[in-house]
């Protein structure tokens, strides 16, 4: 039986319910699994994420699905701070991909890599591959997958994807496809592989692969991030970012500083 100090402890945030732990915390609890031949899902929400749950409330499945649900934006952590039920950190996917990778490594764990960008002159998850295995050299990268756009609407293509998965056996899937699209994808794998972790990592695949470059660390501590990638992709971010997102984001912060305002009275 779980005591107060073992039991999970959660955060809610708007629609979302959070697992309240830090990102070593993840990377042990994945490995603790793997190595017993069970899988799960991983999602780490972020601000555009959020909105677009509460804007369509199919995109929550894929919420509910996941074995762990963390938070990858500031703004998240921020909000559920003003709450006064803080989250204990950001954990953000693009991380978990190099963390974990240290993990397999460490215990003879194999990965699979699915994703990146399809209008790379090079194969981007396969690049990202030989990178991984550059800093952790014992890592075993079972295989690697950058798919066609579309690919994920196609019955044919999806089945010999799965066959990949079959013939590989990873313990852990990286999945780089951006939200909704690479949880519709682990959502149809983790049911044909459910001995697999599969984590949605977004752009963590071109990030690793060096496609697109990170923000510096300091910007990543204080949560401006979102603003080196509009300064990096202004053309294909302007809309989510400034339209979108910092209302969403203002907005979330309120509510959350509002919640604790009531529950003071």
């Amino acid at each position: 039986m779980s005591t107060p100090e073992t039991r999970p402890r959660y955060v809610h945030l708007g629609e979302i319910r959070f697992d309240a732990l830090q990102a070593d915390e993840v990377v042990e609890r994945v490995r603790e699994s793997a190595v017993l031949g069970r899988g799960g899902r991983i999602v780490t929400p972020n601000v555009d994420i959020v909105r677009q749950i509460r804007r369509d409330p199919d995109a929550h499945q894929h919420l509910r699905a996941a074995d762990l649900v963390v938070a990858d934006g500031a703004p998240l952590v921020w909000a559920s701070r003003l709450s006064g039920d803080p989250l204990p950190e950001r954990v953000a996917g693009s991380d978990l991909v190099w963390s974990l990778s240290r993990t397999a490594a460490e215990h003879g764990l194999r990965l699979f890599l699915l994703g990146g960008s399809p209008l790379a002159v090079e194969n981007t998850a396969s690049v990202a591959a030989d990178r991984l295995r550059e800093a952790y050299p014992t890592l075993t990268v079972a295989g690697t997958c950058c798919p066609p756009i579309g690919f994920d609407t196609n019955p044919d293509l999806l089945e010999e994807l799965s066959s990949r998965l079959n013939a590989c056996r990873p313990d852990i899937v990286f999945v780089g496809l951006g939200f909704p699209k690479q949880e519709q994808v682990i959502s149809y794998l983790a049911d044909r592989h459910p001995t697999a972790w599969y984590l949605g990592c977004g752009a963590g695949i071109d990030f690793v692969a060096g496609l697109r470059r990170r923000a510096p660390h300091w910007m990543r501590r204080t949560g401006l991030e979102w603003l080196h990638r509009l300064a990096s992709e202004p053309r294909r971010l302007f809309v989510r970012y400034v339209v979108h997102d910092v209302p969403a984001a203002c907005g979330l912060l309120w509510r959350s500083a509002a919640r604790r305002w009531k529950r003071g009275l």
